[in-house]
């Protein structure tokens, strides 16, 4: 009799937790994670790759190493041999742009009418939506993660020709294809009509990573100054069609489990205390005033970083971050990445952000990502010409509510329930 009670009981919570989820004016999006061991997996492979370029190099005078990688871009593909060989050797400034390869958060969104699915990276570090049209060139194999779902405008009632190129210059390539409207629909609830967006016709720029990952496309949630072709973002024009309670969305991130988006506002059953709210510098990237970065005997002084939800690892200047992986025993190798000894994880000293004068810590056993017996150090090495010092993705934000902040150009962060 007792367990009927206390399972009515909890019947009766969960029921009114939901009810209360549903009128709380909240469009929630489920995002799936890529789990620790696939990202290893994929480590492991681009790094065996690596060494027989690294063989074929060794045995042809004629390859010249990149002093310096050149480019503007937060986003871009993984860089070329040459470039990771010259950063592992220590004779570059500079890691090429970061790609997609390690991001490991995805959710579904809608374009057209009848909806066609598409999985995407919903991306802070970037502003426009794109996804593989149907006729597109290196977008992925069918006996890879199933290949890419491809939209096909002539399947869509409400598609209207916008015909303007879509170009982006990566490390490696071209990514092309041209401008489109149409409807898009966000947890089956936000339906965003006239939405500008790219049909990308080659992805070859985006190279193995965009090849081998699980997104068709990557939707930005950054600001319009990042924005090509003058297109309002998706969330912009959410909130400009009033479609949204308020200009806020938010991630919660599970450590080993999905996380959610939310769009319209906070989950207050998701954080506890209050929020700590911090201004923009510029509202462009979610970028931010860093009071210092420290771990151990290191020690950065003020600084900024951008938080980004398309990057899952935190990246910093790569004299900086040579130094922090050298006192934690991590070992560089040819993709410009570190590993370390799976035994050190236990010992491996805390990562603070102090932000508003207040700590926001990483735990060091955070910083690894593991899988078997190979421990990925969850900081790279990464220099973006005229941008922001420090990115602090997915490895941070799993650690904090993290809230974003479109109409008061400000970020949160808050203790999570979760």
């Amino acid at each position: 009799m007792k367990y009927s009670v206390l399972a009515v009981l909890s019947a009766l919570t969960t029921t009114f937790a939901t009810a209360q989820e549903e009128n709380d004016g909240l469009i929630r999006m489920k995002l799936m994670k890529r789990t620790d061991h696939e990202m290893v997996a994929q480590h492991l492979e681009r790094e065996n790759k690596a060494l027989l370029l690294a063989l074929e190099a060794k045995n042809n005078p004629d390859v010249a190493l990149v002093s310096k990688a050149a480019s503007a871009s937060l986003r871009g593909a993984q860089p070329s041999f040459e470039e990771q060989l010259a950063v592992a050797q220590g004779k570059s400034e500079s890691v090429t742009i970061k790609d997609y390869s390690n991001a490991q958060y995805y959710g579904v969104l809608d374009v057209g009418s009848p909806p066609q699915s598409f999985t995407v990276i919903f991306d802070t570090g970037s502003s426009n939506l794109w996804i593989p049209e149907i006729n597109c060139q290196n977008c992925g194999y069918w006996f890879l993660n199933g290949g890419k779902h491809k939209y096909d405008h002539s399947k869509s009632s409400t598609y209207k020709v916008d015909g303007s190129d879509f170009h982006i210059q990566y490390g490696s390539g071209d990514v092309k294809g041209s401008f489109s409207v149409d409807d898009v629909t966000l947890a089956q609830d936000i339906v965003i009509r006239g939405q500008k967006f790219a049909e990308v016709s080659d992805a070859g720029g985006l190279g193995m990573g965009y090849t081998m990952g699980k997104f068709d496309g990557i939707m930005g949630l950054g600001f319009e100054g990042l924005s090509l072709g003058n297109a309002e973002t998706v969330f912009k024009n959410a909130i400009d069609q009033k479609l949204v309670k308020e200009g806020v969305f938010a991630f919660a991130l599970g450590d080993n489990k999905e996380g959610e988006l939310t769009f319209g506002g906070v989950d207050k059953t998701k954080y506890k205390g209050e929020i700590t709210w911090v201004k923009l510098e510029e509202p462009k990237y979610w970028q931010i005033t860093l009071d210092n970065v420290s771990v151990g005997s290191y020690s950065s002084g003020k600084t900024n970083g951008i938080v980004d939800s398309g990057t899952s690892l935190i990246t910093g200047p790569s004299t900086e971050v040579q130094k922090i992986a050298a006192a934690a025993g991590a070992q560089a190798n040819l993709l410009g990445q570190y590993t370390i000894d799976c035994s050190k994880v236990p010992s491996l000293p805390d990562l603070d952000f102090t932000i508003n004068g207040r700590a926001w810590t990483v735990p060091g056993k955070d910083l690894v990502i593991q899988s078997g017996g190979t421990c990925l150090f969850a900081m790279m090495a990464m220099d973006v010409p005229n941008g922001p010092k420090w990115i602090l993705g997915d490895v941070f934000m799993r650690k904090f509510y993290t809230v974003f902040d479109y109409e008061n150009e400000q970020v949160g962060f808050a203790e999570p329930t979760y």
